[in-house]
Protein backbone atom coordinates (compact mmCIF):
# COMPACT_ATOMS: atom_id res chain seq x y z
CA UNK A 1 0.00 0.00 0.00
CA UNK A 2 1.49 3.36 -1.34
CA UNK A 3 1.39 6.41 0.58
CA UNK A 4 -0.46 9.21 -1.91
CA UNK A 5 0.96 12.42 -0.23
CA UNK A 6 4.37 10.66 -1.32
CA UNK A 7 3.49 11.25 -5.00
CA UNK A 8 4.76 14.28 -7.00
CA UNK A 9 1.48 13.91 -9.07
CA UNK A 10 -0.90 14.33 -6.09
CA UNK A 11 0.77 16.98 -5.05
CA UNK A 12 0.63 19.03 -8.55
CA UNK A 13 -3.12 17.74 -8.31
CA UNK A 14 -3.59 19.18 -4.58
CA UNK A 15 -2.35 22.78 -5.95
CA UNK A 16 -4.56 22.93 -8.89
CA UNK A 17 -7.78 22.25 -6.69
CA UNK A 18 -6.58 25.22 -4.63
CA UNK A 19 -5.67 27.32 -7.34
CA UNK A 20 -9.11 26.23 -9.00
CA UNK A 21 -11.01 26.81 -6.01
CA UNK A 22 -9.57 30.57 -5.00
CA UNK A 23 -10.26 31.20 -8.90
CA UNK A 24 -13.47 29.82 -9.18
CA UNK A 25 -14.93 31.87 -6.06
CA UNK A 26 -15.48 34.77 -8.52
CA UNK A 27 -17.58 33.13 -11.10
CA UNK A 28 -21.06 34.45 -11.47
CA UNK A 29 -23.78 33.46 -8.48
CA UNK A 30 -25.63 31.71 -11.43
CA UNK A 31 -22.67 29.46 -11.80
CA UNK A 32 -23.00 28.47 -8.35
CA UNK A 33 -24.21 25.04 -9.79
CA UNK A 34 -23.16 24.86 -13.15
CA UNK A 35 -19.68 25.49 -14.31
CA UNK A 36 -18.52 26.28 -10.57
CA UNK A 37 -19.91 22.95 -9.17
CA UNK A 38 -19.30 21.10 -12.04
CA UNK A 39 -15.10 22.73 -12.43
CA UNK A 40 -14.63 21.95 -8.74
CA UNK A 41 -15.66 18.33 -8.78
CA UNK A 42 -13.72 17.53 -11.75
CA UNK A 43 -10.93 18.71 -10.31
CA UNK A 44 -11.42 16.96 -6.64
CA UNK A 45 -11.31 13.74 -8.53
CA UNK A 46 -7.92 13.98 -9.66
CA UNK A 47 -6.28 13.92 -6.15
CA UNK A 48 -9.23 11.75 -4.94
CA UNK A 49 -8.52 8.76 -7.43
CA UNK A 50 -4.97 9.07 -7.23
CA UNK A 51 -5.47 9.05 -3.36
CA UNK A 52 -7.92 5.77 -3.90
CA UNK A 53 -5.17 4.08 -6.42
CA UNK A 54 -2.72 4.10 -4.04
CA UNK A 55 -4.71 2.08 -1.64
CA UNK A 56 -5.51 -0.79 -3.97
CA UNK A 57 -3.53 -4.26 -3.96
CA UNK A 58 -2.07 -3.76 -7.38
CA UNK A 59 0.13 -1.42 -9.83
CA UNK A 60 -2.74 -2.75 -12.12
CA UNK A 61 -5.51 -1.24 -10.05
CA UNK A 62 -3.50 1.75 -9.65
CA UNK A 63 -2.67 2.43 -12.72
CA UNK A 64 -6.70 1.99 -13.47
CA UNK A 65 -7.16 4.94 -11.03
CA UNK A 66 -4.72 7.28 -12.51
CA UNK A 67 -6.21 6.39 -15.93
CA UNK A 68 -9.60 7.76 -14.30
CA UNK A 69 -7.50 10.85 -12.82
CA UNK A 70 -6.30 11.48 -16.25
CA UNK A 71 -9.76 11.78 -17.74
CA UNK A 72 -10.87 13.92 -15.08
CA UNK A 73 -7.98 16.26 -15.87
CA UNK A 74 -8.86 15.97 -19.76
CA UNK A 75 -12.20 17.03 -18.34
CA UNK A 76 -10.86 20.48 -16.19
CA UNK A 77 -8.46 21.33 -18.89
CA UNK A 78 -11.78 22.06 -21.62
CA UNK A 79 -14.19 23.26 -18.23
CA UNK A 80 -10.96 25.78 -17.38
CA UNK A 81 -10.82 26.97 -21.06
CA UNK A 82 -14.97 27.06 -20.88
CA UNK A 83 -14.56 29.30 -18.20
CA UNK A 84 -11.84 31.80 -19.98
CA UNK A 85 -14.28 31.81 -23.02
CA UNK A 86 -16.82 33.46 -20.59
CA UNK A 87 -14.42 35.72 -19.40
CA UNK A 88 -14.84 33.90 -15.91
CA UNK A 89 -11.02 33.88 -16.24
CA UNK A 90 -8.56 36.61 -16.83
CA UNK A 91 -5.90 35.37 -19.40
CA UNK A 92 -3.45 35.37 -16.98
CA UNK A 93 -5.51 32.96 -14.41
CA UNK A 94 -6.58 30.78 -17.59
CA UNK A 95 -2.75 30.17 -18.13
CA UNK A 96 -1.55 29.89 -14.92
CA UNK A 97 -4.80 26.55 -14.49
CA UNK A 98 -4.25 25.45 -18.07
CA UNK A 99 -0.42 24.68 -17.59
CA UNK A 100 -1.08 23.32 -14.40
CA UNK A 101 -3.51 20.87 -15.31
CA UNK A 102 -1.11 19.92 -18.44
CA UNK A 103 1.39 19.22 -16.24
CA UNK A 104 -0.79 16.92 -14.05
CA UNK A 105 -1.77 15.00 -17.29
CA UNK A 106 1.95 14.69 -18.18
CA UNK A 107 3.09 13.51 -14.59
CA UNK A 108 -0.19 11.05 -14.80
CA UNK A 109 1.05 9.64 -18.16
CA UNK A 110 4.73 8.98 -17.03
CA UNK A 111 3.47 7.35 -13.98
CA UNK A 112 0.90 5.32 -15.73
CA UNK A 113 3.82 3.86 -18.24
CA UNK A 114 6.21 3.43 -15.31
CA UNK A 115 3.13 1.42 -14.19
CA UNK A 116 2.58 -0.94 -17.35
Amino acid sequence: MKDFRDFKVWKKSRELVLETYADSRGFPADERFGLTSHLRKTVISIPSNIAEGCGRDSDRDFARFLTIAMGSASEARYQILLAHDLRYLSEGRYKVLDSLVREVKRMLAGLINTLS
